[in-house]
């Protein structure tokens, strides 16, 4: 049997390997929706393969943190590709004063971590009620004379 090789293709797969996994000084990317559905923000993670016990949700000041780990598969037999990503993932958002941090909730399911994240109270549009006075009508405030 005759193979051909190729060794740039042989040194992209060498270098993506490197690339694609996560380490704690150099975490992989997730990648991220985000999107505000009425009074809440939405933002979806994709972490296909993650169990839900490596998930790290942090908040710290406005600094959303999210990190989760895919361990590499290890065992008694020879790996012909390894193009998924493994190690280390972690994801920061900086977000607005807007948003009430108190109350983000996490769900995972079918690979994909959704926090929905309301807006805060003092954030929301509210109406202000003007108060009119009518002709004749004495105001509260008395007036000073010199």
């Amino acid at each position: 049997m005759l193979m051909r090789t190729d060794p740039f293709r042989e040194f992209d797969r060498l270098a993506q390997q490197l690339v694609g996994a996560g380490t704690t000084s150099r975490p992989a990317v997730m990648p991220m929706d985000a999107w505000r559905q009425g009074d809440t923000f939405v933002i979806e993670f994709d972490l296909p393969g993650i169990a839900a016990d490596t998930l790290d949700i942090d908040v710290e000041r406005n600094v959303l943190t999210v990190r989760a780990e895919r361990p590499r598969q290890s065992g008694d037999w020879e790996l012909l590709a390894s193009e998924r990503p493994t190690g280390l993932f972690s994801r920061q958002l900086v977000l607005g004063d807007n948003l009430d941090l108190e109350r983000v909730e996490a769900a995972y399911d079918a690979g994909v971590l959704r926090l929905r994240v309301p807006v805060a109270e003092k954030a929301k549009p509210r109406k202000i009620e003007v108060n009119v006075r009518q002709v004749g009508e004495k105001s509260d405030q008395t007036a000073i004379s010199s």
